[in-house]
């Protein structure tokens, strides 16, 4: 497979049309609603005041950390061996600090992205940090740093997975986005790891599904119930991906608590959180996600984009009442970079955090 990142990946399957381009177009869509009257409830799972609560929170970090960052690729083939993630000053209190000092209130990070490999010891793979290079449960060192620096935590887990297959096709596999598919036993293996993560480390803020739509809606309601069930104030998240304001079908990522815009802002800056989905009027809150650099994960020589850029999107996010969770990426070591480091305490000085 050439080697190819998230961000042309996305782009070569449709850019910000890439579920229009990839779902029947007589699958049910969002379409947004008007400002809701004074005293609507809404129809979704979460309280409005529940949902506002999160919106409070404003401003996180979204940690990429994994095996893309010791193979230099982005979206792994998932055949390098386990040990080759091996951070040798792994500090996992330290990414939760910097957090902190940025004046970021949560962090989501990447329990298991596409090469299948995770940072807790879990029982259904030896793909694990059980097999690894460095054997920490860095899953459990999150939590705790979290719950020592006042930071609420969330948990990432990619249903595109290049080594745990179990027959299910994967968006890594010609001919590409719209024949991915995951079988029964895989959604049953993605059943027992959220489980795991959901069970065994207290309470988590918020839950991002990534790829849903390879999950089919059938199961995708199921895992959100389950979700639901294990951790029933988490606020959940299945990643549409880029976002267009106009159009988003459930067929891709539906249910979901919240909506993802992907890399940058929504068109014209306006974000609609008012919505009808099948004839019910849902309040369903916005999350910017994007990397401080050019990558989600560490690569060599990628600098945090011009303070700037930084600052406006920040501050629009702020001004729209649109969370933004800002990716920070640990290097091989283990460690935030000092140049991301400064960055972020730059921009809540600049942001006036």
């Amino acid at each position: 497979m050439a080697k190819i990142n998230r961000r042309e990946f996305l782009a070569a399957a449709g850019g910000a049309s890439i579920l229009a381009a990839t779902i029947p177009s007589t699958a049910g869509s969002f379409r947004p609603g008007s400002i809701s009257g004074s005293g609507e409830k809404g129809a979704q799972r979460l309280s409005l005041e529940k949902l506002q609560a999160w919106e409070s929170w404003r401003y996180g970090m979204f940690i990429h950390f994994g095996m893309s960052t010791f193979v230099n690729n982005e979206l792994p083939d998932g055949l390098a061996p386990a040990s080759t993630y091996n951070p040798d000053k792994l500090d996992v209190d330290s990414w939760i600090q910097i957090a902190r000092d940025a004046g970021m209130t949560y962090a989501v990070l990447t329990t298991k992205h596409v090469a299948g490999h995770c940072l807790w010891p879990t029982k259904f793979t030896d793909y694990s940090v059980t097999k690894s290079g460095n054997t920490a449960d860095a899953v459990e060192a999150f939590v705790k740093a979290c719950a020592k620096h006042g930071v609420k935590p969330g948990f990432y887990y990619c249903s595109w997975d290049n080594h745990n297959r179990f027959g299910s096709r994967t968006p890594s596999d010609k001919p590409g986005f719209a024949a991915a598919y995951t079988t029964s036993v895989y959604q049953t293996f993605q059943t027992n790891q959220i489980t795991e993560l959901l069970t065994q480390y207290g309470p988590i803020a918020e839950m991002w599904v990534d790829i849903p739509g390879v999950l089919g809606r059938g199961y995708r309601t199921y895992l959100y119930r389950h979700i639901m069930e294990k951790q029933p104030d988490c606020v959940i998240m299945m990643n549409t991906g880029f976002y267009d304001k106009d159009r988003f079908d459930i067929d891709y990522a539906w249910p979901s608590d919240i909506i993802a815009i992907e890399r940058g802002l929504p068109a014209g800056g306006v974000f609609s959180k008012w919505r009808k989905i099948e004839g019910r009027r849902y309040y369903v809150p916005g999350e910017v996600c994007d990397p401080l650099g050019k990558e989600w994960f560490f690569v060599e020589g990628d600098k945090p984009r011009p303070e700037a850029d930084l600052v406006g999107q920040l501050t629009r996010c702020l001004e729209n009442r649109i969370n933004l969770l800002l990716d920070v990426p640990p290097d091989k070591h283990g460690l935030i970079p000092a140049a991301s480091r400064d960055a972020l305490l730059r921009l809540r000085r600049n942001a006036k955090l």
